[in-house]
């Protein structure tokens, strides 16, 4: 299968000095999922912005076997997905439907296709009946399937999912390990919430000081660290 992300020795500076990244070396093939474990501050939060150039260290960063360089960006982020913690920094227009036919709407595709593959994100994610609803009057977890539903509506390969567990009760949490499960991308998931990685995946990656210091089985890799 082939590889959707490829990094190598990325490293990571902020303005005032703190070296988030060390030379970090990391791979996912097409399809496959991994959780990322780590304190807060460890470098999880700024590995995955390197993947859409929201961030840009020195290394080198591949997705899709496409660079992540300036030329590039518009491309590369059609097919990475970020969806952020906190819903209510993603979603903005007045409907969801606009929300969701944002992205094809400036990736350049025409209106009228752009709403119908909104219209099928939403049914994918369960919100068909939202559509003209505001966002701001979704619950929690439809905000976040409203969220990954945008990501549907483009040609993204890679769904990266911030701490996406964040405000959601467990029916909530329940209902959005179902549907993740269910799409075929690539995904990976930043979490602090093992069991909730667990049930989407066995491979995980723990970072420490800005370094990936494990990689494996998320059983062995929480019990080595007792995270």
């Amino acid at each position: 299968m082939s590889l959707i992300v490829e990094v190598k020795n990325l490293s990571y500076t902020y303005e005032d000095g703190t070296q988030a990244l060390k030379g970090v070396d990391f791979d996912l093939e097409d399809r496959a999922t991994v959780a990322l474990l780590g304190a807060n501050g460890s470098g999880k939060t700024t590995f995955v912005h390197h993947l859409n150039g929201i961030l840009q260290g020195s290394g080198s960063v591949v997705i899709d076997g496409l660079p992540v360089t300036e030329k590039n960006l518009r491309e590369i982020r059609k097919r990475v997905g970020l969806v952020f913690q906190d819903s209510d920094n993603q979603l903005f227009m007045p409907s969801v439907i606009e929300d969701v036919a944002f992205g094809p709407l400036a990736s350049g595709m025409r209106q009228a296709e752009s709403l119908e593959r909104a219209k099928q994100a939403l049914d994918r994610v369960g919100l068909s009946g939202k559509a003209y609803k505001s966002p701001w009057h979704l619950s929690a977890g439809e905000k976040k399937r409203a969220a990954i539903a945008g990501i549907l509506a483009t040609d993204a390969k890679l769904l990266v999912l911030d701490e996406p567990t964040s405000f959601l009760d467990p029916p909530g949490q329940r209902a959005l390990g179902e549907l993740l499960a269910g799409l075929p991308h690539a995904k990976i998931l930043v979490t602090h919430d093992k069991e909730f990685a667990r049930a989407l995946t066995d491979d995980a990656v723990f970072f420490e000081d800005g370094t990936i210091v494990a990689r494996g089985p998320i059983a062995a890799v929480v019990q080595r660290f007792a995270w």
